[in-house]
């Protein structure tokens, strides 16, 4: 599902994100160029929900199962 139209980010683009570590509103803003020009500022209003999804990635990323 899209979650920015204007730069076209993904819930995809975000939870690889909260893989490679950004976990917090800034990195968040600062990796998919958020409040720039050219994006009109919505998701960013939802910024907090972006930052638990991508926290959630790395949590379940960190919790799987290691194979033998």
């Amino acid at each position: 599902m899209y979650v920015c139209l204007c730069k076209g980010l993904t819930e995809s683009d975000v939870r690889e994100a909260g893989r490679q570590g950004c976990l917090t509103t800034r990195q968040i803003i600062a990796e998919f160029g958020l409040r720039e020009n050219g994006c009109c500022g919505r998701c960013a209003k939802n910024i907090h929900e972006l930052v638990s999804l991508a926290k959630s990635q790395l949590e379940r990323a960190c919790h799987k199962p290691v194979s033998s």
